[in-house]
């Protein structure tokens, strides 16, 4: 503490309302994120439409369960999940799988537009439909499972989780009628097919250029749901569409190479501030959310731990070379976030086909170096100085001049000199509180004092 004449400036701790604050907000985001969503009622007899884009979550499975969900109990006439996925992870596109398989209403997986894949976890659920169907230019395939934390399975673990999922694929071929040895294949050699030859394999149905022409197509088409044969009508029902909510848009957003990198990176970078400045509250908690946001989607991407750990070394090379001269720190630190980035989504070693290929873009790897080499080497080793730099207003206490601690100095606290306050600090030994004292010297707005009788 430093206090001048009858003013008080103080420093405080890291701020209590900081981490009360960060907890309230991210036990607010874990509750919202958690509710099923905002009310979307369905007309009997329509066409549910969803639409699943990117990686498959747990925000995609909610979705499509709840819009299977919602298509049920309005008696809906057909469900369509128009599909273009590069895989995901297991646990999420088994959930997928139960939905559609235990549905009361038939569903169709449409892998489209042209362009679109059914890839890794895409072919179990395009399995498990009652119609699958492509669009021209579309391809399904390469269902080898793989390990997104990229740590090397055991044989006998990579033989377990292989032959689990061969098992289940060919359950669910086998249930739906579909090529059963193909689909084995998709698990076991990473097999993939364009359209027109899933369809010659009795892999799907059926192709069709777009939602329109798939409708047309199965229009009067028998299918069998639960035991049951039902036939479609589809000629005149009306299309719903069936969006997520705003947040499920986000939560499954930032499943995205790109924004998971930033946030990381910002989220390091305002946790710092806050550390540099506690009780700012604001930097702290957009830190900790953006942290949090930022491992819940690097949990579904393919990451490479040696890649963040670089990226977090750099952060440290950053912040010990406010402290020293030159910059030699900082380069290295840009070294080391630079490489870290590039890495971050890269395994060491060869990877399955089924894998995703990600990458941070490299525009966005360029620009976030820069404004951390501006802040680090700028802002704050500015602020650094300002705070080592002796104050503009010199204040002189001559020396000699005798006073009164006001609190005991062991070796530093308060005292009272010509009816002021100062903060004080004593080099000969404790003074009491009641003490009498006498100035040493001045710097700035502290006093250097010494008991006297």
């Amino acid at each position: 503490m430093r206090t001048s004449g009858h003013g008080t400036t103080s420093i405080q701790p890291i701020s209590r309302r900081a981490r009360v604050g960060a907890a309230v907000l991210l036990c607010a985001l874990a509750f919202v994120t958690a509710i099923p969503g905002f009310s979307q009622d369905v007309s009997p007899g329509r066409v549910v439409v969803l639409r699943v884009r990117g990686v498959i979550d747990p925000i995609v499975a909610q979705y499509v369960e709840q819009g299977i969900g919602a298509a049920e109990a309005a008696h809906a006439g057909l469900v369509v999940i128009q599909m273009d996925t590069p895989g995901g992870l297991d646990t999420a596109m088994r959930t997928i799988v139960q939905s559609i398989l235990n549905s009361d209403v038939p569903v169709a997986v449409f892998v489209a537009p042209s362009g679109a894949r059914a890839a890794s976890a895409g072919v179990f659920i395009t399995m498990a439909a009652h119609i699958a169907a492509m669009a021209p230019g579309t391809n399904i395939g390469a269902a080898h499972p793989v390990d997104l934390s990229q740590q090397t399975l055991s044989s006998t673990m990579e033989d377990k989780v292989t032959n689990d999922a061969a098992a289940y694929i060919q359950a669910i071929a086998q249930q739906r009628d579909r090529n059963a040895t193909w689909a084995e294949q998709a698990v076991r050699q990473s097999v993939s097919l364009t359209a027109q030859q899933a369809v010659d394999n009795h892999v799907v149905d059926l192709i069709a250029t777009d939602l329109n022409d798939l409708l047309a197509r199965l229009d009067g088409r028998q299918v069998t749901v639960n035991g049951a044969s039902i036939t479609l009508k589809l000629a005149d029902a009306p299309i719903e569409e069936w969006p997520m909510t705003w947040l499920q848009e986000i939560a499954h957003g930032i499943v995205d190479p790109n924004i998971a990198y930033v946030l990381l990176s910002l989220g390091t970078l305002a946790l710092i501030a806050e550390f540099w400045h506690p009780g700012a509250i604001l930097p702290g908690v957009t830190g900790v959310v953006s942290l949090v946001l930022a491992f819940v989607a690097l949990g579904s991407l393919p990451v490479n731990w040696g890649g963040i750990a670089l990226i977090l070394m750099a952060f440290v090379l950053f912040m010990v070379d406010i402290k020293v001269t030159g910059f030699a720190l900082s380069i290295a630190g840009a070294i080391s976030f630079v490489i870290g980035s590039l890495l971050l989504f890269s395994p060491l070693g060869p990877t399955a086909p089924a894998m995703p290929q990600l990458a941070v873009d490299l525009w966005l790897l360029a620009g976030i170096t820069a404004m951390l080499v501006a802040f680090f080497t700028l802002v704050v080793a500015a602020g650094w100085r300002a705070q080592r730099r002796t104050g503009l207003m010199q204040v002189q206490v001559p020396q000699g001049t005798r006073g009164i601690a006001l609190t005991d100095l062991d070796p530093e606290g308060v005292v009272q000199i010509q009816s002021e306050t100062w903060s004080a600090m004593t080099g000969e030994g404790h003074v009491k509180a009641g003490q009498a004292v006498e100035v040493v010297s001045c710097d700035g707005l502290r006093l250097r004092v010494r008991g006297s009788q």
